[in-house]
């Protein structure tokens, strides 16, 4: 199997000059990539221009960072035909590793804007090597810059930053520094998602299991769902009983957390995520916990009930004084 490391720059309207296109809020002009054999050793590498067909007019943040203009992008092909030969340049047998969560997704929504076949019909497994350099060398929740990762592993910079080839660069630099089992932890684009309850993911990591469901026509009808919001160990796959029922702090992320007479306290939390169509899905994590890390989830429940509380005096009083 080879690695493709990917990385994008894109383009986006321009406010007062030209309206943002809903169906393709970036649109992609600068494709960079390194290929990676089994060993992680280069073999082959992609960089082309994209000639842009949605927003004619470079927002000024993009070309400062990237040091590109219009003129430079009328030297590039059409999106349909720099991503064909991508794709065959590609192969067979790969998995895609990019520097953050994005590239993937918008990679898609460029395809689907211009009628491209989808990558798979299924969310896809890739490689983010951000966080893969926070699990192995930091904190695993640190996100940090690709050209600090460069520093702390003092690999030298041959080549400027911050354009597509030359971030695909160093993401390669810094994927071949990472150790095999650090690779497990891959990431799962949800750009397409689970079509009905058998395709739903299910994936146990190290020390956390992640579930990812079909799409819900809105959130109620989400939270409403046995699977959602069931609470299994997932190493003994018994049901659990709560010690914190489920509640959000903030109206999109929610808690609980349940005890396993065998594992000890378990603690789960749901993220309510918006799709493509407009629907909702919902991401859920469960991960055993200390008893001090229990009682802090404890607090932050009281303090969100003591909020909506305060929130709905806040409310009667303006109600009265109206």
């Amino acid at each position: 199997m080879n690695y493709i490391v990917i990385d994008l720059e894109w383009n986006q309207s321009n406010t007062g000059e030209e309206p943002e296109v809903k169906e393709i809020p970036f649109e992609i002009i600068d494709i960079g990539a390194i290929k990676l054999n089994s060993e992680k050793m280069m073999i082959d590498e992609f960089n082309q221009l994209v000639k842009p067909a949605v927003y004619q007019h470079m927002h000024k943040i993009t070309s400062n960072l990237i040091h590109l203009h219009m003129k430079d992008l009328q030297k590039g092909r059409p999106f349909v035909e720099v991503m064909g030969d991508f794709l065959s340049w590609c192969g067979e047998d790969y998995i895609f590793c990019t520097w953050g969560p994005l590239d993937l997704y918008e990679l898609q929504r460029n395809m689907r804007y211009y009628h491209m076949e989808p990558l798979a019909g299924k969310p896809i497994c890739f490689l983010d090597v951000q966080k893969l350099f926070s699990i192995a060398f930091e904190d695993k929740k640190q996100r940090r810059s690709l050209e600090y990762a460069i520093d702390y592993l003092k690999i030298e910079k041959d080549i400027p930053f911050h354009r597509a080839f030359s971030d695909a660069y160093y993401t390669a630099r810094i994927l071949s520094c990472l150790e095999e089992e650090i690779l497990e932890n891959y990431s799962i684009d949800t750009y397409i998602l689970p079509k009905n309850r058998q395709e739903e993911i299910h994936v146990m990591f190290h020390d956390y299991m992640k579930y990812i469901s079909r799409e819900f026509p809105d959130k109620q009808r989400a939270l409403e769902d046995r699977e959602v919001i069931s609470t299994k160990c997932y190493l003994c796959h018994k049901n659990l009983r709560k010690k914190i029922r489920w509640f959000s702090p903030n109206g999109k992320h929610y808690y609980s957390v349940s005890h396993c007479p065998v594992h000890g306290y378990m603690k789960s939390k749901i993220r309510i995520r918006k799709s493509e169509s407009d629907s909702i899905y919902v991401i859920k994590t469960s991960k055993f916990i200390s008893e001090e890390d229990c009682q802090k989830i404890l607090l932050k429940r009281e303090a969100a009930k003591e909020h909506r509380k305060s929130k709905k005096g806040s409310s009667n009083i303006k109600g009265q004084n109206h």
